[in-house]
């Protein structure tokens, strides 16, 4: 299996904020990630600030559902 993509935590979010930050101008309503974005996204929020606690938890469960099932 390949080697997770490390990135530091400022690249991280600003990959992060990007993505969010176009979707959230274009009013998106379903927004489709990589698994890079998840990744990155994770990483991001080590430490979630108050409210982004619950996406980073389903974001985990979903990673841990893809590396149990091989997909990542």
């Amino acid at each position: 299996m390949a080697e997770p993509l490390r990135l530091p935590r400022r690249a991280a979010r600003k990959v992060v904020g990007h993505v969010l930050e176009t979707a959230y101008d274009r009013e998106t309503k379903l927004l489709a990630l990589t698994i890079v974005d998840r990744e990155s996204i994770l990483r991001a929020l080590d430490e979630p600030p108050n409210g982004l606690t619950e996406l980073r938890g389903v974001l985990l469960r979903e990673h841990e559902w893809r590396v149990r099932e091989g997909l990542v």
